[in-house]
């Protein structure tokens, strides 16, 4: 359960104070601080020591002291991560409840501290016999107005939401657990979904879906999520479409043994990001109007399971010869690409843990964007680096797309070893015919080990992002 953000108001009587302050300032500790206690930190700062761990009264410090960055961004991820240091500490002292100030008063600095501290306290523990659950519930922070708490806490809710998704096993959550989840959320009145079942799929003729399908006992669904205010400030809404292959066992074109498989519930990354990124909208009441389209099948070599050589139509009516099977988000996003067309969007962004290419380039520290709408992708750019789910825009030339000719279709579903992540691209590029960016996220949506507050397992990223990107929309 996510710990609750609320303002400080007079004495919280909180079980410890998190303190971050810079070391040209340290006497500003003063109100929280004996005497003793700041000639101390002073003493210790001037030795190279920045992090304590003080007693006062009852009640727990823990002291952050910053020494100047001028870098705004990495600044800020600076926080997020010390933030979670201390949040290991807290639950380590079993503490339930924290006050949070950044004595510069600065409200981005806050946010980043609160931020690195409730993501950091992120459990999965529902298959755990014994539950080791973190005892941090409650959250004050000082330098926060009620806006920005709003804010914070549903984005963090919908990080977390996402990070369930990705962390569930696909013995439960198949195309349809996942269709039935959202329905759930939706009872909160946060926004409407409507799901296609196989017959209505099959009567839009998403040849793409289906064909990935077929080797599979579970049935597809497609998922049709949407938040509109009635003080939208958009004419057209914005589009996210999510890869929601739930998993994905590479299809007969089966994956290599050792660690290739074991964490493919993880394939849903995309459709997990661009849910949360739709309920954290919808739960801070942003006035846009956004859709999120989710696909969600899962990808088996068992029954009559499409194969390499086949010819599949699209619901565009385009033909694709499969190359390989395990190729196939980007079959089953070109469908839900051809889908979002009906809504003439001002823009789409479609997440997807696409390509090894893209782990191969960037590792875990960065998403691949490329796509037609250069004002979009700078400003997911832009959106990335104030939120630290940073992109890098890949050159996206139509050279590329000539690797994908077919001698027996209109194209084929892979190129060549060689830029991959963008050949993908290419390949997704031909159902389209609006604004679009592609977010190839493979890299860091499922970590092996922790990296501060993106903890092992899913991470939820682009949640962060594409909320980011849509609160520079409407400021």
């Amino acid at each position: 359960m996510i710990a609750n953000i609320a303002p400080l108001k007079g004495n919280t009587a909180a079980d410890c104070f998190i303190g971050f302050v810079s070391d040209k300032n340290l006497a500003a500790l003063s109100a929280n601080c004996s005497d003793e206690n700041i000639a101390w930190i002073t003493s210790q700062v001037a030795k190279e020591c920045f992090s304590f761990q003080l007693k006062e009264g009852n009640q727990l410090l823990f002291i952050e002291v910053l020494k100047e960055e001028k870098n705004e961004n990495k600044k800020l991820e600076n926080l997020r991560k010390k933030a979670a240091t201390v949040c290991t500490q807290i639950n380590a002292a079993k503490l339930t409840s924290a006050d949070i100030k950044a004595f510069s008063g600065d409200e981005k600095e806050a946010w980043a501290i609160t931020e690195g501290l409730v993501l950091a306290n992120y459990q999965f523990l529902k298959y755990k016999s014994k539950k080791k659950a973190n005892t941090l519930k409650d959250i004050y922070a000082a330098d926060l107005t009620e806006v920005a708490i709003k804010r914070l806490s549903a984005v963090s809710e919908a990080t977390y939401i996402a990070r369930d998704l990705v962390n569930e096993p696909q013995s439960y959550l198949n195309a349809s657990q996942y269709s039935a989840d959202i329905e759930k959320l939706a009872e909160t009145g946060v926004f409407n979904v409507t799901v296609l079942r196989k017959k209505q799929i099959e009567s839009l003729k998403m040849g793409g879906v289906l064909a990935v399908n077929k080797g599979s006992i579970q049935e597809p669904t497609f998922n049709v999520i949407e938040y509109k205010p009635a003080n939208a400030i958009n004419e057209k809404p914005i589009v996210f479409v999510g890869k929601g292959v739930m998993y994905d066992t590479g299809g007969l074109s089966l994956k290599p043994t050792g660690h290739s498989m074991d964490f493919m519930k993880s394939d849903m990354g995309g459709a997990a990001a661009a849910t949360g990124a739709i309920y954290a909208a919808a739960k801070a009441e942003l006035p846009l109007h956004v859709i999120t389209l989710v696909p969600a099948t899962d990808n088996r070599p068992g029954g009559d399971a499409y194969a390499p050589g086949d010819v599949i139509t699209m619901m565009s009516g385009a033909t694709v010869e499969v190359m390989n099977t395990d190729a196939e988000g980007r079959l089953v996003l070109a469908d839900a690409l051809e889908y979002a067309k009906r809504y003439e969007p001002e823009v789409v962004m479609d997440l997807a843990t696409l390509t090894g290419a893209a782990v191969r380039g960037f590792g875990a520290i960065a998403i691949c964007s490329m796509g037609t709408d250069e004002d979009s992708l700078a400003s997911l750019s832009k959106a990335g680096f104030e939120c630290h789910e940073r992109t890098v825009i890949q050159p996206f030339w139509d050279d590329y797309a000539e690797w994908l000719d077919s001698s027996v279709a209109d194209m084929t579903n892979l190129g060549p070893s060689e830029a991959g992540q963008i050949t993908a691209g290419k390949f997704l590029e031909k159902y389209t015919d609006y604004p679009w960016v592609h977010l190839d996220i493979a890299g860091p949506a499922f970590l092996h080990k922790t990296d501060a507050y993106r903890l092992k397992g899913g991470t939820g990223v682009g949640v962060r992002l594409l909320f980011q990107y849509l609160m520079n929309r409407i400021a």
